[in-house]
């Protein structure tokens, strides 16, 4: 992976992350969300920054094709599954508080995204070298 790609991928992810963060830690805080549920809304909220980001900055994507954003939201959606899972895991059994849980998680789950938007979502479509 070239320097130039992998802080495009670091800093969109990052951003991503952050929307994700901050949009659970409202709904907890002040919709009363339970975490989980949040969660789902963080998720909606963030997928949306990272498909174009990650197209148009990681990927040098202009061209935002229906299929290639049904690849993007399977991708989006397998990492969703596994945040979700890992994050119930460990709410319910350490003792971590639920802000460090969710920002251990998504940070776990940015490796196996970015494998496969690299190998299979923005397969071919990069203008920087790999």
């Amino acid at each position: 992976m070239s320097t130039l790609r992998y802080l495009s991928f670091v800093f969109v992810g990052a951003v991503a992350a952050a929307v994700h963060y901050g949009a659970v830690v409202a709904l907890v805080s002040i919709a009363h969300w339970h975490p989980l549920v949040g969660n789902v809304g963080g998720y909606c909220v963030a997928v949306v920054v990272s498909y174009f980001g990650q197209a148009r900055l990681t990927f040098q994507r202009t061209d935002f094709g229906v299929a290639q954003f049904a690849r993007f939201l399977a991708t989006s959606f397998t990492g969703f599954i596994i945040n979700s899972a890992s994050y119930a895991a460990l709410l319910q059994w350490t003792p971590l508080d639920y802000r460090l849980s969710l920002g251990i998680v998504l940070v776990g789950v940015a490796v196996l995204t970015y494998v496969l938007m690299k190998l299979w979502v923005f397969v071919g479509s990069s203008r920087v070298a790999a």
